[in-house]
């Protein structure tokens, strides 16, 4: 029999979805007390989150050395948005995710300055 699904290890029960509303008890309503005391993850979802978050923080870099010199200026922009603003409490994890994404826009300018050699 032809196997129709073009993504056949996608989800089966030897892989199941890493995570989805629909797979995690999600609450159908945000209330007030939905946020205030998340579950602790566990060591093996932290590892999912981990390997999430560096595969987003490349693609994004890849986008970023192909986009124009105006989205790398946002980028720059809205790093500069969320850092503190004078004469407010200055927040480590908000000056680090500034840092951060003025980081990405800078792997990303090593990128764009490589040019293919002429042949």
């Amino acid at each position: 029999m032809l196997n129709k699904n073009p993504f056949p290890n996608a989800e089966t029960a030897e892989h199941p979805p890493l995570s989805t509303w629909d797979d995690q008890n999600a609450p159908q309503s945000i209330d007030g007390d939905a946020f205030t005391a998340p579950p602790a993850l566990t060591h093996a979802e932290l590892v999912h989150l981990r390997v999430r978050v560096i595969a987003l923080e490349n693609l994004v870099v890849a986008l970023l050395a192909e986009g124009s010199e105006r989205q790398l200026a946002v980028a720059r922009e809205m790093a500069e948005y969320i850092s503190p603003r004078p004469g407010f409490t200055q927040h480590p994890l908000t000056v680090h995710a500034a840092a951060q994404m003025n980081h990405s826009v800078e792997r990303a300018q090593r990128f764009r300055q490589r040019e293919e050699p002429a042949v």
